[in-house]
C-alpha cells in the first residue's frame, strides 16, 4: 500500500484591505487634529497671559507715574524761607498757590496739570522721568501735564506727558500705549468743618471745581481705560478701567 504524501498548497499573502488602510488613515487622522487642536489651544491660551501681562505692566507703570507726580503737588523745598504762596506764583492757568488743574472737554479725555517746585538733586522726579539736577535754592516751578493721544486707525492711543519750566517747551514723552482716555476727579471738602481739617468729602470733575476748591484739593482719583488685548473672545468687552485715590501729601497725614 503506498503511502500518501499530502499535498502542500501555496499559502496565500496576508495583508490590509483598502477598507482597513482608510479606516486606519482617518483615526490617524483624527488623533493628529485633536493633537493639533490641543497645541493651539495651548499657544493661544499662552499669548492671551502674556498680553494681560504686559497690559498689567504698563497700567502699574503709568499709574505709578502719575501717582509719584500727583502727591508732590504743591511740594517746595524751602519751607523755612518760603510758603506755598510765594513758592508757586501765578501762571496761567494757575493762580497763585495753587499746585492742581485740569480741563474737563465734551468727547474728548480730560487733561491734567500738576506743578511743584525743586531744586537740585532733591529727589522729585518729574513725569517724563527727569530730575532737577541743576537749579540750586529756592529752586524752580515745574508743571507736569498729563493728556491722552486719542487713538487714529491702527495707531494705538497713548498717555502723554510734557514738562514746563517756564522756559522753552520740552519734547513730550509717552509713558503708556494703549490708552483710550483719561477721568479725572478731585478730592474736596465743601462742607464748613467745625474744625480746620483735610478730609474729602465730595469728588468732582474739573468743569465743576470752583477756585476755593482748587486750592484745597485733598486727593486726586484717576480712571484710564485701556484697550482690551482680548476684546473678541467671548464676552470680553473693548476696553478696561484702571483707577486710583491718590493723596496729595501736602494735605495728607496730620491734618486729616
Amino acid at each position: 500500500m503506498n503511502a500518501r504524501h499530502p499535498t502542500f498548497l501555496p499559502q496565500r499573502s496576508r495583508g490590509f484591505t483598502l477598507v482597513e488602510l482608510m479606516v486606519t488613515i482617518a483615526i490617524a487622522l483624527f488623533l493628529m487634529g485633536g493633537l493639533a487642536r490641543i497645541v493651539q489651544n495651548m499657544r493661544a491660551s499662552y499669548g492671551n497671559q502674556q498680553n494681560m501681562a504686559q497690559l498689567q505692566d504698563v497700567q502699574r507703570f503709568a499709574m505709578t507715574v502719575l501717582t509719584d507726580v500727583v502727591q508732590s503737588a504743591g511740594y517746595f523745598p524751602t519751607p523755612n524761607a518760603q510758603t506755598l504762596q510765594t513758592a508757586l506764583p501765578a501762571a496761567a492757568p494757575f493762580v497763585v498757590g495753587q499746585s492742581l488743574y485740569g480741563v474737563v472737554a465734551a468727547g474728548a479725555p480730560d487733561t491734567l496739570q500738576v506743578r511743584y517746585r525743586t531744586v537740585a538733586n532733591d529727589g522729585v522726579i518729574l513725569c517724563d522721568g527727569s530730575a532737577n539736577t541743576a537749579t540750586a535754592a529756592p529752586g524752580k516751578t515745574f508743571t507736569n501735564v498729563f493728556t491722552v493721544v486719542p487713538p487714529v486707525g491702527t495707531t494705538p492711543g497713548r498717555l502723554w506727558c510734557t514738562v514746563n519750566n517756564g522756559g522753552p517747551a520740552a519734547p513730550g514723552v509717552t509713558l503708556a500705549e494703549g490708552v483710550t482716555n483719561m477721568v479725572v476727579w478731585y478730592g474736596v471738602k465743601r462742607t464748613t468743618p467745625v474744625t480746620v481739617d483735610y478730609n474729602v468729602d465730595t469728588y468732582l470733575r474739573a468743569n465743576n471745581m470752583s477756585a476755593t476748591d482748587w486750592q484745597n484739593v485733598t486727593s486726586v482719583k484717576v480712571v484710564l481705560t485701556f484697550t482690551n488685548p482680548l476684546f473678541g473672545q467671548g464676552t470680553q468687552p473693548a476696553t478696561l478701567n484702571f483707577e486710583r485715590v491718590i493723596p496729595v501729601m501736602g494735605r495728607a497725614g496730620i491734618h486729616s
